[in-house]
C-alpha cells in the first residue's frame, strides 16, 4: 500500500511495494522482511562450566589425556567434560534461548558433542573439527571458524525455520516469470538492452544474410521489421523507454548457463532473482563465478541461462548495501554519489526554489544513473551536462531509496521514533543521541553527512521555501524504514525534522 504524502508539497517515494514517486525512474525492490527476521533470531551464549573438569582415570592412555586437554584448549571454557545428555538437558533449562555448551558424550566415538537450546527445547548435534578446515557438524558442509559463529548461523536457521516458512515456501515456489520483474532486471534492464543491441549487431555482421532477420525482432512484438530503417528507429524507441520492461530486456536469442557456486557473503546481500534477502553467516547461497549473479541456492534453478560475463557492463552502486559500498571506498566514509551529488546540489541548488521537492526528469536521471553506475566518481555532473539540479536531488534521492537497508535502518527504528514522541526537547535530544549509536559505522556517517546538509538547505528557506519539515516531509519515506502497513508518516517527519534541526548537538555528543 502506498504511503500517503503529507503536508508541504513532497514527493517521497512510497513504502516497499508502494509507488515511486513521479521522478523515479526505479521502484525499491528489495523485499526486508526476511532481514527484519534476522536481527530477531536468538544471539549465541555460551554456558560457562563452573566445576573442576575432573581428570583421565589413572591408567588412561597418553592420547586420551592430551585428547581431554586438547579439548579443553579448542573450546574453552564452554567445554564441559564428560557429560550425559540429560544432564546437559537439566543445564539448559534453566537458560535462555541461544545458549550452549560442548561435552563429551559416553558414547562417543572421535566427536563431541553440541548442545543447544532453541525454543525452549535442547538440540544435540555432533561435533567435530579439523585444523585448516574449522568447525562442523557431521554430515553438513558448513564450515566455521568458532564454534559461536556456528551456533549463531545455526538459530538463525531455526528462527527462520520457526517463522518464516510461508516466505520460504513462496520462494521456493517461484516461476520463471519472476525473472523479468527480478531486481537485477529491474535495475540493469537498460544497460542489458543496450548490450543486446551490440551483441545483435556483432551477429547481424558476423552472420550470413538469412540469419539476420531472426535476430532483429524483440519479444515485444510479433511482426517482422519492413526493412533497415524500421528496425533502427524501433531500437531508438525502446533505447528511450523508462527501465521497467514487462519483457525481457534481452529479447535476442542469447543463452550461456550460469556457473554457480555456493559462496560465503561478508556483507548483507540480497537474491537477485526474487528481492528477498539471503540469511545466515555463511553458505547464504550462490554466486555465478562468471557474471556476479547472486540467489538463494532453490532460485538459481530457476535462473535463465543468460550470463552476462563482463560484470563491469551490468553491476553498478545503485541498490548495493551501504555497508558494502564503504568497504569498496577505504579511504571514504560516505559513498561517492552521496558525496558528488550533495557537493553539486550545494554548489548552485541552496537557492532553487523547492530543491529536492521538485522533481526532475525521469529520463535524466536514469540517464545520472547509468553513469554513475558506470563511470564513478569520474561521472561529469556539471551543470553543462545536467543543467537542472533538480536531476541531481533526484539521482540523490533514487540512490538513498534503493538501498537494500535503509539509511536509518530496520533495528534502530524504534529507537529514532521513541525519541521522536518525547515531548521534553532536552530528552528528546538525548534519546536521538543514544539512537544514533544502535546504527552501524557506515550508516551513521553517511546520516550525519546528509543530516548536516539539509540543515544547510533549510537554512536558505527565505528563497528555496524547504524548511526542516518541508525537507523531512520529502526524505522521510526515502530515509527511514517505517512498517510496509503505514499510510500516515507524521510521526515519522516530525522526527526528522528535529534530526535536521538539531543534527549537530546530536552528533557532537557521540
Amino acid at each position: 500500500m502506498p504511503r500517503n504524502t503529507v503536508a508541504g508539497g513532497g514527493s517521497g517515494a512510497g513504502a516497499e511495494g508502494g509507488a515511486p514517486e513521479p521522478s523515479s525512474p526505479v521502484q525499491k525492490v528489495w523485499k526486508p522482511e526476511l532481514y527484519k527476521l534476522q536481527l530477531e533470531a536468538p544471539a549465541p551464549c555460551p554456558l560457562r562450566c563452573q566445576r573442576t573438569l575432573p581428570l583421565p582415570p589413572a591408567k588412561s592412555t597418553a592420547e586420551a589425556v592430551e585428547a581431554n586437554n586438547a579439548a579443553g584448549r579448542l573450546y574453552g571454557s564452554e567445554y564441559h567434560g564428560l557429560m550425559g545428555h540429560l544432564e546437559a538437558e537439566q543445564l539448559l533449562a534453566n537458560a535462555r534461548d541461544g545458549s550452549y555448551l560442548v561435552r563429551r558424550s559416553p558414547q562417543s566415538d572421535g566427536y563431541y558433542t553440541l548442545s543447544l537450546r532453541f525454543n525452549k527445547l535442547a538440540k544435540h548435534y555432533k561435533l567435530l573439527h579439523k585444523p585448516g578446515v574449522g568447525h562442523y557438524l557431521r554430515g553438513q558442509d558448513k564450515r566455521f571458524d568458532t564454534v559461536h559463529d556456528m551456533v549463531a548461523d545455526g538459530l538463525i536457521n531455526f528462527h527462520m525455520q520457526l517463522h518464516a516458512s510461508p516466505i520460504i515456501q513462496q520462494i521456493n515456489q517461484q516461476t520463471r516469470n519472476c525473472y523479468q520483474q527480478s531486481p537485477y532486471m529491474t535495475l540493469n534492464g537498460r544497460k542489458l538492452r543496450a548490450l543486446s543491441n551490440e551483441m545483435g549487431g556483432k551477429a547481424a555482421s558476423g552472420a550470413a544474410p538469412a540469419a539476420a532477420p531472426a535476430a532483429a525482432p524483440t519479444s515485444e512484438s510479433n511482426e517482422a521489421p519492413k526493412g533497415e530503417e524500421a528496425a533502427v528507429e524501433k531500437q531508438k524507441l525502446e533505447e528511450e523507454e523508462t527501465p521497467l520492461p514487462a519483457l525481457d530486456p534481452m529479447p535476442l536469442v542469447y543463452e550461456k548457463l550460469h556457473h554457480f557456486k555456493v559462496h560465503t557473503f561478508k556483507g548483507l546481500n540480497w537474491c537477485e532473482f526474487c528481492a528477498n534477502f539471503l540469511w545466515g553467516f555463511t553458505a547464504q547461497g550462490v554466486k555465478c563465478e562468471a557474471c556476479g549473479f547472486v540467489a538463494h541456492t532453490k532460485c538459481s534453478e530457476l535462473v535463465p541461462p543468460k550470463c552476462v560475463p563482463d560484470l563491469k557492463r551490468i553491476r553498478g552502486v545503485f541498490g548495493t548495501d551501504l555497508t558494502t559500498m564503504v568497504q569498496l571506498e577505504p579511504h571514504h566514509l560516505i559513498p561517492f554519489v552521496v558525496r558528488r551529488c550533495v557537493e553539486e546540489v550545494e554548489a548552485r541548488g541552496m537557492l532553487q526554489e523547492g530543491i529536492y521537492r521538485v522533481s526532475g526528469f525521469a529520463d535524466e536521471i536514469e540517464a545520472l544513473k547509468l553513469a554513475l553506475d558506470r563511470d564513478g566518481e569520474k561521472t561529469d555532473m556539471s551543470e553543462t551536462t545536467y543543467g537542472n539540479v533538480n536531476v541531481i536531488a533526484g539521482t540523490l534521492k533514487l540512490y538513498l531509496r534503493l538501498l537494500p537497508v535503509p539509511l536509518i535502518t530496520f533495528q534502530a527504528y524504534p529507537s529514532f521514533m521513541a525519541a521522536g514522541r518525547n515531548g521534553k526537547q532536552a530528552e528528546q535530544l538525548q534519546l536521538m543521541t543514544e539512537a544514533v549509536r544502535h546504527l552501524p559505522p557506515a550508516h551513521y556517517s553517511c546520516l550525519q553527512y546528509m543530516l548536516e546538509h539539509l540543515k544547510r538547505v533549510a537554512s536558505h528557506y527565505a528563497v528555496n521555501k524547504m524548511n526542516e519539515h518541508n525537507l523531512a516531509t520529502v526524505f522521510a519515506p526515502t530515509l527511514i524504514a517505517t512498517p510496509q502497513h503505514m499510510t500516515n508518516l507524521t510521526e515519522e517527519i516530525f522526527m526528522l525534522s528535529s534530526l535536521i534541526a538539531h543534527c549537530k548537538t546530536i552528533f557532537a555528543r557521540n
